[in-house]
C-alpha cells in the first residue's frame, strides 16, 4: 500500500536536486552595507576576537565593494555612543553563517586563497550558507502547510519565487532575509509540535528558538506573541491535557520558555553591551522608531512601495488566511494567529521611518513571515472549489512572474531601484521580458559581473 508519506517523497528529492543544481546561479559576493555589516561580526569575532569593525570597513571601502562618500561618512568617520565604529546588524546571521564560514577557511587554505577572513572562499561560504538557510525555510514552510491543511510543497515554491525569498537566497544572499526566513519557519513549526502538549521541555525549545529568531531580525521577536497567545488561550483545552496542577503547572511551563528565549538571546545582549556600551541596540536605531507606526498603511498600499504591489502574491495569501480564518475547527484558530503574527509585523514596520527599505528589492522585512504565507496560499489551494482553484493558479503564476520581472529588472537596473512605477515595471514585465527571458538567463549564467556594470536607465 502506498502511504502519503512516500508519495512526497520523490517531489521532496526532486526540489532537493533542484536546489543543488541550482547552486551556480547563488551570487557569491557582498555589495552593500548592510551585508558588510553582518559579515563584519564573524570576521572580526573569527580574526581579530573583538568588535572593532574598523578594519572590516576600509577594507571594504579599499576594494571598491562600498566606496561611496556615505558609506565612508556612516561607517568611517562616525561612531556611536561607546566611541566604536557603528554596527547596525544584530549578530544572528554571523551565528548561522559561522559552520559555513569555517568550511572557507579550510577552502582558502587548501586552495592557497589568502586565509583572512576577506578572500573569496570565505564571501562565497556565507553565500551559500544564506541560501541553504533559504531553501530549509522553503522545506519546513511546506512541511508547515502540510500539517495544517494537508499540502504544502507546491505552495512553498510558488511563495519562494513569487516573493523577494529568491532574490535574498540568489541575488543578494549576504542580507539576513534568507536566515531569517529559516529561523522563522522552525520558530513556527516547533510552535505547531510543541502546543500538541505544552510540556516544559517544548516551551523550552521553543524558547531557544524565538531567541536565535530574535537575534537574526529584532522584529521577528513581534511574532513570538502568536504561540503566546496560543498558550494562554488554547492549552488547557486539549484533549488529554495533563496540567492537573493548574496555574503553578502552567507558570513553570511559561516560565521556561521565557527563560530559555533571554539564554539564547543573551549572546546578542552581551554583543550590544560590548558594541554600544550597554545592553541594546545603538541609540541611532532606536531613534528613527516611532511607535505610534504611522506608515503602517503605506508600507502594505504605498503603489510605489507597498508589500501589496510589489509583491502581489503576499495579498492573495492573505486572503488565504482570512479564508482561513473563517473556517471551522483548529486551524481557524491558527489562521487568526497568523493574521495576528502579520498584522504586528505590518505595525512595527510601519515603526521605521525609513519604511520605505528605498533601494532593497521589494518590501524585505516581511521575507520572514514564509512559512505563514505558504500556509494562506496552500490554504486558498485546498479550500476552493476546482472551477475557481484553476484562476487561482492563473493568478498565482502571474504573481510569480511578476516577481521575477521585477528582479531581472532590479539586477539589471532597468528601473528606477528606489520605487515601483508600475506602468513602466508592468509594461517591461509582460510584454518585453518574455521576450528576453532566455538571452537574459543565459548572460546571468555566463556574464553575470555584465549585470553590475549596468547603469539605471
Amino acid at each position: 500500500m502506498t502511504t502519503r508519506g512516500s508519495q512526497r517523497r520523490p517531489a521532496t528529492l526532486a526540489v532537493v536536486a533542484a536546489f543543488l543544481l541550482s547552486l551556480p546561479a547563488i551570487t557569491t559576493r557582498l555589495y552593500a552595507s548592510d551585508e558588510i555589516q553582518y559579515f563584519a561580526w564573524l570576521r572580526s569575532w573569527a580574526f581579530d576576537g573583538d568588535v572593532d569593525f574598523q578594519n572590516e570597513y576600509q577594507h571594504f571601502y579599499d576594494a571598491g565593494v562600498a566606496r561611496t562618500a556615505l558609506f565612508h561618512e556612516t561607517f568611517l568617520e562616525r561612531v556611536n555612543e561607546a566611541g566604536r565604529p557603528i554596527n547596525f546588524g544584530p549578530i544572528g546571521s554571523a551565528v548561522l553563517w559561522s559552520p559555513f564560514y569555517a568550511v572557507g577557511h579550510l577552502w582558502a587554505k587548501a586552495t592557497g586563497a589568502p586565509a583572512d577572513g576577506f578572500s573569496q572562499p570565505y564571501i562565497s561560504a556565507i553565500t551559500y550558507g544564506s541560501a541553504f538557510y533559504g531553501f530549509m525555510a522553503v522545506l519546513l514552510s511546506a512541511a508547515i502547510a502540510r500539517r495544517l491543511v494537508g499540502r504544502g510543497l507546491g505552495a512553498s515554491l510558488a511563495i519562494a519565487i513569487g516573493t523577494p525569498l529568491v532574490f535574498y537566497m540568489y541575488i543578494a544572499p549576504p542580507m539576513a532575509h534568507a536566515n531569517s526566513a529559516f529561523t522563522v519557519s522552525l520558530f513556527v513549526w516547533i510552535w505547531l509540535r510543541a502546543r500538541e502538549r505544552w510540556r516544559g521541555r517544548d516551551a523550552i525549545l521553543l524558547g531557544l528558538a524565538g531567541g536565535l529568531m530574535a537575534m537574526v531580525r529584532e522584529q521577528d521577536a513581534f511574532l513570538a506573541a502568536g504561540p503566546a497567545i496560543d498558550f494562554v488561550m488554547k492549552s488547557g483545552m486539549k484533549p488529554g491535557f495533563r496540567w492537573e496542577a493548574g496555574f503553578h503547572a502552567r507558570f513553570r511551563v511559561a516560565l521556561a520558555g521565557v527563560a530559555a528565549f533571554l539564554l539564547a538571546f543573551t549572546p546578542q545582549l552581551l554583543a550590544y553591551q560590548a558594541l554600544n556600551g550597554h545592553p541594546g541596540p545603538t541609540e541611532l536605531t532606536t531613534r528613527k522608531m516611532n511607535w505610534l507606526s504611522p506608515h503602517a498603511l503605506g508600507v502594505l498600499f504605498s503603489p510605489e512601495h507597498g508589500l501589496f504591489f510589489w509583491t502581489p502574491l503576499a495579498l492573495v495569501a492573505i486572503v488565504g488566511l482570512i479564508v482561513l480564518a473563517r473556517a471551522a475547527g483548529d486551524t481557524r484558530w491558527i489562521a487568526a494567529l497568523a493574521l495576528v503574527m502579520f498584522a504586528l509585523q505590518v505595525y512595527v514596520s510601519g515603526a521605521v521611518e525609513s519604511w520605505t527599505v528605498a533601494g532593497s528589492f521589494g518590501q524585505r522585512r516581511f521575507v520572514a513571515l514564509t512559512p505563514l504565507l505558504t500556509f494562506g496560499l496552500a490554504g486558498l489551494l485546498a479550500v476552493a472549489a476546482p472551477p475557481a482553484r484553476v484562476l487561482l493558479r492563473i493568478v498565482v503564476v502571474l504573481c510569480v512572474w511578476w516577481n521575477l520581472g521585477l528582479i531581472v529588472q532590479f539586477g539589471a537596473h532597468r528601473m528606477d531601484r528606489q520605487r515601483l512605477t508600475l506602468g513602466a515595471n508592468a509594461w517591461t514585465t509582460f510584454v518585453e521580458l518574455p521576450r528576453e527571458a532566455p538571452s537574459l538567463a543565459w548572460r546571468y549564467l555566463t556574464d553575470r559581473s555584465s549585470f553590475y556594470r549596468q547603469q539605471r536607465r
